[in-house]
């Protein structure tokens, strides 16, 4: 006999994917807010050089963050991440970057 579905077993199977590393937690922020995205042919991830997805990831970061790190060591991992990506793919020619 199957169980009942109900309305809380439906967002159950909306949850986001369960994020094993506080850098890969960093990157989900990063993509949330609009800060960063991934190249369309290639897959790297870029950043947006967008100052108010940053500061939105930033404030996230503050208000939301995991509950084993505090809001200091977040936002110190979404600058970490930020350093460590470019605004151009390292795969795309200088003409053709998207």
């Amino acid at each position: 006999m199957r169980p009942v579905r109900s309305d809380f077993d439906a967002d159950d199977e909306e949850r986001r994917p369960a994020i094993r590393t506080l850098r890969g937690w960093a990157i989900n922020v990063l993509q949330e807010a609009g800060a960063i995205h991934e190249c369309g042919e290639h897959g790297w991830t870029k950043d947006r050089a967008d100052p108010h997805a940053r500061e939105r990831a930033l404030e996230l970061a503050r208000q939301d963050h995991p509950a084993y790190v505090s809001a200091n060591e977040a936002v110190a991992e979404i600058r970490t991440v930020l350093d460590s990506i470019g605004d151009t793919c390292p795969e795309c020619t200088p003409g053709s970057a998207r």
